[in-house]
Order: structure tokens, then C-alpha cells, then sequence
């Protein structure tokens, strides 16, 4: 490969890259190097330790805190690390060294640099997790550990309906913390891919039903349920498909005013070309609904809506289920006021059974 043609290579890469040769003197430098560490002029044939004008936070520079010419013969790399520019912003900074065998010099060294502000993303969104799951789990717990040594230091004292209360109480938040927990660990599975599914045909109004009589056997809302003639069956893991229209139904009474309404009609010819045959579901609730410029977000982890609580993973999970099966589901406006959650579900053909 030509050094025109290496440059355009290197050019084109979203990271930075210096390479210097066995004398330590620069060969190549990508443009995106040149703009992230300011070099002014040619970097070419420069020294590696003027063009890395980079220092830690000990005020140590990269050649000389690394040695990439020194050290083991053994030794092919320098691991990923955080370093500074002059003006105190954060790169990604990792190197290979190449010789032509074990027993040689190293003969090239090849750097690339990348901006930390997405490790530093990263890292806020995960200390924004371990914050949110430590608070959801806290609540419960603290609840849990109260009740529980109220019972042991007073049990002598109470007389069996507060005994009962406090065991309700206790079963209760017991409850609440094994759904957080299987929140998360179906939030895991849908990040990685590993979401097992055991689809087969099944009744949607005979779940629906289900849901909706769980879900108002729990309130004093008002739950009600349409469901149109002649609903095909849809291509469904049962449990999964419950879970996503708990979830639906669940937000429509903690988040919405007034009754909760839920419709299941068929998919008419041509409504949704991708999904051809199947069944759409509506749930409307009461209440401010969702602005048409947080709708984007509602589908991310740890949203949430109103100050009513909530791990904030459900409409995530909702999301990523429906997707998962094939299907779709939007917001829009409830005619009454509030929000509109529309799903559709593919139905199941003559072949899945």
C-alpha cells in the first residue's frame, strides 16, 4: 500500500492514529489525530514524544510514562488509557507494537486516539443505574427490615390482626422486589440479545381478559375491555405477552385519570404492510398524556412519567418484548384526553401451529 493511499485509510477512520517507527519518529498521522491533539505544522518525521503532547493527571507524559520501546520483548501493546491534552480535555489513548519477531526491536508503533466523552457518557449512565436500582430497591427493603424487627421486638405486644398487617405488609414488599428483580434481568436480556421466547398460537382476547381482570381487581378505577368478533389468534409466548399489557394496563391506572379502556380488534387489509395479519390492542387512558415531544423517550430505560414512582423500566421492557415478537406499539392521544398506546401483534399463521 502506497502512503497516499495509507493516509486516505487512516483519513477516513473515526479514531485518531500516529504510527512512528523504529527510531521513534513519526510516520503517519491521521487528520482526526492532528485535529484532537492541535498539532501545528507537519507531524511527519516529529518526534512520537512531541507529537503525544499528552499528560495523567501526575503530569507524566505518554512516551515516557510507557516506554513503548522498552520493557519485554514479549510485550505487543499498551492497554486503553485516559490521558490529557493541554487544554485538560479527556482521550482515549492505546498503542501496538509490532517487531518482526520476539527476539527483535520493536520497529513500529502504532497509536490511536479516541475522545473520552463517551467513556465519560458511559460512566454517568451507569452510575445513573446503580442510583436508580439502589433507590427502588431501598424503599422495599427498608420496609421489609422494619416490619420485621417490629415483630420481633413487640411480638408479644401485638395482637394477631396487627401481626397479620405487618406480615401483609412485608409479603407485599417482598413482591414488589422480585419484580424489580425481574425487570432487571429481562432489561439484561434484552440488551444482549438473549431473550428466550416459547412462541405458539394463542387466544389474545382470552389474555386480555386475564390482564384486565387482574389489573382491576387491584383498583378502584374503572378497567374496561372491547373486543371486536372474529380476533385471530396471535404468534405469542403467553407469559411475555401478558407481561407487556400488564405493563400497558399498570401505567394506564398509576398514570392516567379516570377509567382505562382497553380495545382488541383484527388488523384491517393494508394497515400495516409489514406486519400483514394480526391484532391490534388500544389503551387509552385519562389524564394529561404523554407530550408529543417525550414520546421518543418513553421507550428508554429508566423514564418515567409524573411523580407516581415506578422502576421506569416497564415501557422499556414493553418495547423491547413487542419488538422481539415481531410487533409495533406507538403513543399518540386519547380522543377523551390522555394517552394512546397502540400495539399490534402479529397473528399467528397456519404454520406456527
Amino acid at each position: 500500500m502506497s502512503d497516499i493511499s495509507a493516509q486516505a485509510v487512516v483519513d477516513a477512520l473515526p479514531d485518531g492514529v500516529v504510527v512512528a517507527d523504529a527510531r521513534g519518529r513519526v510516520t503517519l498521522a491521521s487528520e482526526p489525530a492532528v485535529r484532537i491533539l492541535g498539532v501545528e505544522g507537519d507531524p511527519v518525521g516529529q518526534p512520537l514524544e512531541f507529537v503525544l503532547a499528552l499528560t495523567d493527571h501526575d503530569g507524566n507524559d505518554w512516551v515516557g510514562h510507557n516506554r513503548p520501546y522498552e520493557g519485554l520483548r514479549t510485550r505487543t501493546a499498551v492497554p486503553e488509557q485516559t490521558w490529557l491534552l493541554p487544554n485538560g480535555t479527556e482521550v482515549l489513548v492505546a498503542a501496538r507494537l509490532h517487531r518482526a519477531s520476539l527476539d527483535q526491536p520493536v520497529q513500529q508503533v502504532a497509536v490511536t486516539l479516541r475522545s473520552g466523552r463517551g467513556r465519560a457518557r458511559l460512566d454517568r449512565e451507569r452510575s445513573d443505574l446503580v442510583a436508580t436500582v439502589a433507590h427502588e430497591l431501598r424503599s422495599p427493603l427498608t420496609g421489609v427490615k422494619g416490619f420485621v424487627q417490629a415483630l420481633l421486638n413487640r411480638w408479644d405486644k401485638l395482637n394477631d390482626d396487627q401481626k397479620k398487617l405487618m406480615l401483609e405488609t412485608v409479603s407485599a414488599d417482598s413482591d414488589r422486589l422480585s419484580r424489580l428483580i425481574a425487570e432487571l434481568l429481562d432489561v439484561a436480556r434484552i440488551d444482549t440479545g438473549r431473550l428466550q421466547l416459547y412462541p405458539r398460537p394463542c387466544d389474545a382476547g382470552t389474555l386480555m381478559r386475564r390482564v384486565v381482570d387482574s389489573v382491576g381487581a387491584g383498583t378502584a378505577r374503572p378497567v374496561t375491555l372491547r373486543l371486536e368478533d372474529d380476533l385471530p389468534d396471535v404468534l405469542a409466548d403467553p407469559d411475555k405477552f401478558t407481561q407487556v399489557f400488564m405493563n400497558l394496563v399498570e401505567n394506564g391506572v398509576r398514570h392516567g385519570e379516570g377509567a382505562v379502556a382497553v380495545q382488541l380488534r383484527a388488523l384491517r387489509p393494508g394497515e400495516d404492510p409489514a406486519l400483514g395479519a394480526g391484532v391490534l390492542v388500544i389503551v387509552d387512558d385519562q389524564g394529561e398524556g404523554i407530550p408529543a415531544d417525550l414520546r421518543r423517550r418513553v421507550f428508554t430505560k429508566f423514564w418515567k412519567g409524573g411523580a407516581r414512582g415506578g422502576s421506569g423500566l416497564g415501557l422499556y421492557i414493553v418495547g423491547g418484548l413487542t419488538k422481539a415478537h415481531g410487533g409495533t406499539v406507538t403513543i399518540g392521544d386519547a380522543p377523551g384526553g390522555g394517552a394512546r398506546i397502540v400495539v399490534t401483534w402479529p397473528a399467528a399463521s397456519f404454520d406456527d401451529g
